[in-house]
């Protein structure tokens, strides 16, 4: 069971981890219900695709873009397709 958790905050919890580059992709339905706001902010990763943020708000603090998806990730990302991935201080905890 992994476990990825920010600010005293269980941001999401899943058996059906995938990682990447080192980093661990939860389910999006794993996360934790209200926490994550919509952001703006988009990257381009050349093998991936463009990815999305989320920011998160939890016991009153926010942690701007620290939640990335690819909402259309490119066929050779294609096993992250409908998950997330943390930065920025969340805790990834196996």
């Amino acid at each position: 069971m992994a476990e990825a958790w920010w600010n005293d905050t269980l941001i999401a919890k899943s058996d059906d981890i995938v990682t990447v580059e080192g980093n661990a992709y939860f389910p999006a339905d794993s996360v934790t219900p209200g926490v994550l706001k919509d952001s703006a902010t988009t990257s381009l990763c050349p093998w991936k695709g463009t990815a999305h943020y989320h920011s998160i708000h939890a016991n009153g603090a926010e942690n701007r873009d620290a939640v990335w998806y690819y909402p259309d990730p490119k066929p050779a990302a294609k096993e992250i397709a409908g998950r997330v991935a943390f930065w920025k201080g969340v805790e990834v905890r196996a």
